[in-house]
């Protein structure tokens, strides 16, 4: 098939073809008359880079996949470099889960922090000559 097909089928465009081309992650197989050529064997490349991708992989993560491919095995992903790819990126999101965990927690923390303010505002307005109470945001009453 030539290079506008493959895009089509593979969901991605002919210039993002190229560039995949250009970092030696597609083949380029030229047919008897320049054309770019490729096959099925191209498509499931392309889907496996884009499956990685749309997981968070970089391009460059998934050259290990795109090489266990070319050498045969049926997923990509069975060949030791693509498993060491795979455990990086599970101990690169098991940090990034601990750091958004440690940030909520800080948010939490702060609304309930405000929400302590807010409630003793409003009691302090139930009093007789007490501060009345008001939103800078929108200027309305509690």
């Amino acid at each position: 098939m030539r290079i506008g097909e493959l895009a089509a089928r593979a969901g991605t465009t002919t210039r993002t073809l190229r560039y995949y081309e250009s970092r030696g992650l597609l083949p380029a197989r030229r047919a008897g008359n320049g054309y770019r050529a490729y096959d099925e064997s191209d498509l499931r490349l392309l889907r496996q880079i884009r499956t990685l991708q749309d997981f968070g992989f970089d391009l460059e993560e998934t050259r290990p996949f795109v090489e266990c491919l070319r050498a045969g095995h049926p997923e990509g992903d069975s060949c030791p470099a693509s498993l060491a790819v795979y455990r990086r990126k599970l101990d690169e999101l098991d940090s990034l889960i601990g750091q958004l965990s440690g940030v909520r927690d800080t948010v939490a923390r702060q609304l309930a922090r405000a929400e302590r303010a807010r409630a003793e505002l409003a009691a302090e307005a139930e009093v007789p000559g007490g501060p009345e109470p008001g939103c800078e945001l929108g200027g309305h009453s509690w």
